[in-house]
């Protein structure tokens, strides 16, 4: 859930946490059984609410702490979890400690809760080290006093000082406060960064990252894990772990630590057989290491739209060749995304669905400069396209703009919606059995009601290389086919669901048939 894009109720164009309440109910037809919203804290909105001001208060936009407790207690009722996201490496520039901190000047105990430094030269006009920020540029910028500050990402986002003992017991105080008001589990948003050499040595000069995915990070999520167990051992940790070894991806999910992480090795992996093949066997193995459940995504609120990239020549996803300048084949890309949804739902483990890909969006990639938000964007000269493509606002009705993301009259949507979404609206697709939307409900219903789906083994079965087929228990498999030429199908008693019309008992390209084996 990105919330300011989900549904706006108070008619200013911004999505709103009583805008997801009114829509509760699709979410529960849909068959959610949780939601992660991004955060919905008091922010400048610098870095789209990841720039945190307080995170005990909702932000003014999307409504109040009142609504924010009336969200999870309607929630519960339709039997849906609720997590919120937490940004423990950085606050926001307005931030109270932060504007205390640039007040009270050199060597003051209050610059102690950040990295404040002084910089590099003979008049301390150079940078502490030579850091580059995952959003482009500089990782310092320098206060009128000379000293500089460290902000991993942009500049509205100092880094904190997790060495301090005041930052460890202010997030304690964090997590308790919405355990507290009844949320269930915990994003953790850039997890492995939270920890930083306090010497900031430059990343060649040191065997261990300086601030990547030390092991002093897993001091502070043990820590975590052991107030969630207060709470009588049912609230989740969830990590955003951008790391590609799956072993020390999976260290962050030892029993002490996390529950879950996101795979992005599966949801940045491009459309292949072997590839696919390669990372849910390492996935698999490095979970079943530290004894936990995997994770499946597709598509998330940093990632270009799978629609959009399955229909590209290049697959893959990578932050450093993000680009919106290379022709998109839609159908291509909606049918390879309609197999891979099917091939995520049926491996072990939980799946995460991003609001809209049940629509079958694409990325929205001709948005104006002048009305683009990302710090990506900006801080990269353009080169870099940004987020805002797969954050525009949801299309839930009617023919035109705003699709009933807002009331009628309102103020325009905070990014622009394309008007050829209205053959993709909610209203559009709801009853069409050969929508995107009514795939998603008919899988996500057999999904829950097949049993060997969900948690337990998986057993991969003999195929053709362009192929992956697996069962998973009760004579279930899954076949996928990735290749060039259509494919013949294991022999199967029942077809309980196929992504693409099967033709001559054959499995089309890029597609993916859900079987009962047997005669």
């Amino acid at each position: 859930m990105y919330p300011r894009s989900f549904a706006d109720a108070d008619g200013d164009g911004v999505g709103d946490l009583n805008g997801f309440r009114s829509r509760l109910p699709y979410l529960r037809d849909l068959g959610v059984d949780a939601v992660w919203f991004s955060p919905w804290y008091r922010s400048p909105m610098a870095d789209g609410g990841y720039d945190v001001a307080d995170h005990c208060d909702i932000d003014p936009t999307l409504g109040t702490l009142a609504d924010a407790e009336a969200l999870i207690r309607e929630a519960h009722a339709a039997g849906i979890k609720v997590i919120i996201d937490v940004v423990p490496n950085h606050a926001s520039t307005e931030h109270p400690w932060f504007r205390e901190a640039l007040a009270a000047g050199p060597g003051s105990p209050e610059r102690e809760l950040f990295y404040f430094r002084p910089g590099r030269g003979e008049h301390g006009e150079i940078a502490p080290n030579t850091w580059v920020s995952p959003f482009a540029g500089t990782t310092w910028t320098r206060v009128p006093d000379g000293e500089w500050y460290l902000h991993l990402f942009d500049s509205s986002q100092p880094d904190f000082n997790w060495r301090h003992p005041k930052v460890i017991e202010y997030f304690d105080d964090v997590l308790r406060f919405w355990f507290d008001r009844g949320v269930d589990g915990i994003r953790i948003d850039s997890a492995p960064l939270v920890d930083k050499d306090p010497a900031l040595p430059e990343v060649a000069d040191v065997q261990e990252h300086p601030y990547s995915d030390r092991d002093d990070a897993h001091v502070v999520y043990r820590r975590w894990r052991r107030v969630a167990e207060e709470y009588g051992g049912d609230r989740a940790l969830i990590g955003e772990v951008w790391l590609y070894d799956p072993v020390r991806f999976a260290n962050y999910l030892r029993p002490d630590e996390m529950h879950g992480a996101f795979n992005f090795e599966f949801l940045c992996s491009e459309w292949g057989a072997d590839r696919l093949r390669k990372v849910i066997d390492e996935t698999l193995a490095a979970h079943a290491e530290v004894g936990a459940a995997a994770s499946w995504v597709l598509n998330n609120h940093d990632v270009t739209r799978i629609v959009s990239r399955f229909g590209r020549a290049e697959t893959g996803f990578s932050v450093a060749t993000r680009r919106h300048d290379t022709p998109v084949d839609v159908e291509l890309g909606t049918r390879r995304a309609r197999a891979a949804i099917m091939l995520a739902l049926a491996l072990p483990g939980a799946v995460y669905l991003y609001q809209g890909e049940e629509l079958g969006l694409g990325e929205v990639e001709d948005i104006p400069f002048e009305l683009r938000t990302d710090p990506m964007f900006h801080r990269s000269n353009r080169v870099d396209p940004g987020r805002d493509g797969c954050r525009v606002p949801l299309p839930w009705s009617g023919d035109a703009p705003p699709f009933g993301f807002s009331p009628a009259g309102a103020a325009q949507p905070w990014l622009p919606q394309p008007p050829a979404w209205k053959a993709y609206t909610v209203q559009a697709q709801a009853g069409d059995p050969d929508s995107m939307l009514e795939f998603y409900r008919r899988m996500l219903r057999l999904r829950a009601a097949t049993p060997g789906l969900g948690d337990g083994p998986l057993a991969w079965l003999d195929a053709p290389p362009p192929v992956l087929a697996f069962t998973r228990g009760d004579g279930f498999a899954c076949v996928v086919n990735l290749g060039t030429e259509p494919v013949p199908l294991p022999v199967y008693r029942e077809l309980i669901l196929a992504s693409s019309p099967l033709t001559g008992g054959l499995l089309p390209v890029d597609a993916t048939v859900w079987l009962r084996l047997g005669q």
